[in-house]
């Protein structure tokens, strides 16, 4: 069952991060909020090197694969992310705070490492970054006023992904914290897939609408042609 769980999150997860790159090429954006981003770069890439130092994994050979996906990820904002920042915001600032976030992010990360150890660390360090990706995804949802560089396979791979390791560390290795942590987090990422259901039947509605409008004149066209005399009576 460990097994299990490790892989689900570990493709559901490796979704999330394709499924980033891909939207964030064709949206000319970044996919990923920017701090969430920062904090899952700087723990895969830690992660990924201590379990390459220590022997292979399952969960080790899944970290490698996250960090070589971030950094396309990260690519993607720091080639698309100065235009969503106001325009006061020149070039050498953009790279001074995307260093200061990027930096925070490892920072953060070392921190948690030093004071909980491995193996706490990588747990409680991860669904708190987890919970705070779930409530920046809505944040994302709003500041771009609708699903702009989002999917609704990000949402639903990220829930999935999520409460795997939720029901093996939460419940299976009865841990109360990551356990309610990983609720929460299904309680936020739900609340995202919700809105981009919303979103989507709204375009799909839009659509119709418009189709429809373009049906009535396309009518009263005809029937304006229909109503002109002939010319040959």
């Amino acid at each position: 069952m460990d097994l299990l769980l490790t892989l689900v999150s570990g493709i559901a997860w490796t979704v999330v991060y394709v499924e980033a790159i891909r939207v964030g090429f064709r949206d000319r954006t970044y996919a990923m909020p920017v701090a969430a981003l920062a904090l899952n770069f700087a723990w895969e890439s830690i992660y990924a090197v201590r379990d390459i130092a220590t022997g292979v994994s399952a969960q080790g050979v899944v970290n490698v694969v996250w960090a070589a996906a971030d950094v396309v990820i990260v690519c993607t904002y720091l080639r698309f992310g100065r235009a969503d920042l106001p325009r006061f915001v020149t070039r050498p600032m953009f790279a001074a705070w995307s260093v200061l976030v990027f930096g925070t992010g490892f920072a953060v990360q070392g921190l948690f490492l030093a004071h909980f150890g491995a193996h706490d660390a990588s747990r409680y360090s991860a669904f708190l970054q987890n919970l705070l990706m779930s409530g920046l995804f809505i944040g994302l949802f709003a500041a771009r006023s609708g699903p702009r560089g989002q999917s609704l396979t990000i949402a639903v791979a990220k829930w999935l992904g999520t409460l795997a390791p939720t029901l093996l560390f939460g419940v299976i290795e009865d841990a109360p914290f990551i356990l309610a942590l990983g609720i929460l987090c299904g309680v936020f990422d739900l609340a995202y897939i919700g809105l981009l259901l919303r979103a989507r039947s709204r375009a799909a509605g839009g659509d119709t609408e418009a189709g429809a409008d373009a049906g009535t004149v396309a009518g009263a066209e005809a029937g304006a042609v229909r109503s002109l005399p002939d010319p040959s009576r």
